[in-house]
């Protein structure tokens, strides 16, 4: 009985002595720590934005099952850098299209009839649609400005 308790308590300190070093090395070598004020690793400027807006865009309301529910005409608003703005405004037509691409497969119906359009899963295809056209990075955000039922 007395070996259980002292094998028991022995098992109990060394995962503690185990846990405890496994977190030391944790914050030493895997957590970045900030970097030291006047060198040369300093955090970069933050660069302008502004949003273009991608106005009345129609799209359909796809159940889950693949059936058609309705339409939603919705506004969207990207978040770009402010240098390449009216380079992203030119190419508009092309994020419209690769937007009509997506909707009609994603599943964006809500509610009980399928007539609430899903503002998130919006968000997501818009998203995706500007990685496509822009490329990665070049929209750091979709705002869906206003979805109605159409």
């Amino acid at each position: 009985m007395m070996k259980r308790l002292v094998l028991a308590l022995l098992l109990i300190l060394a995962g503690a002595g185990v846990g405890g070093a496994a977190a030391i090395a944790t914050t030493r070598f895997v957590v970045p720590h900030p970097p030291k004020s006047g060198s040369a690793a300093a955090a970069p400027a933050p660069v302008e934005t502004q949003f273009v807006p991608v106005d009345q865009v129609l799209a359909p309301l796809v159940l889950s099952d693949g059936r058609l529910a309705g339409y939603v005409r919705f506004d969207a608003g990207l978040e770009v850098a402010t240098e390449k703005a009216a380079e992203i405004g030119e190419r508009l037509p092309l994020l419209r299209h690769a937007i009509n691409m997506r909707t009609y497969r994603a599943p964006l119906a809500a509610g009980r009839d399928g007539m609430l359009p899903d503002v998130a899963g919006l968000q997501r295809v818009v998203q995706a649609a500007a990685i496509e056209v822009f490329g990665r990075g070049a929209v750091r955000k979709v705002a869906i400005t206003k979805a109605e039922p159409a």
